[in-house]
């Protein structure tokens, strides 16, 4: 990324990297357009993440619950008073 950047700092306005190609084209005639819009999105969202992080000096998180033993299962066999049963 950087050794594209430093490459696209010397030439003309308007020309990128297609990395389809792995060549420097001119963006719009080669029908590489981006929208400013998701672009300015996509960086502020970065950036506003980036200092969240930087920042935190905590985390908040659930204790997790003890599992307590499950009581012993009753007797098996079927219960009394089951009309109609012999």
């Amino acid at each position: 990324g950087s050794v594209i950047v430093e490459k696209l700092k010397g030439k003309e306005k308007g020309i990128g990297f297609d990395v389809n190609t792995g060549e420097f084209v001119d963006m719009i005639k080669a029908g590489i357009v981006d929208p400013a819009k998701v672009t300015r999105s996509a960086l502020q969202n970065a950036a506003s993440i980036g200092g969240m992080i930087l920042t935190t000096e905590c985390l908040v998180a659930d204790k997790p619950e003890e599992k307590k033993d499950m009581p012993a299962m009753p007797p098996g066999g079927m219960p009394g008073g089951m009309g109609g049963m012999y």
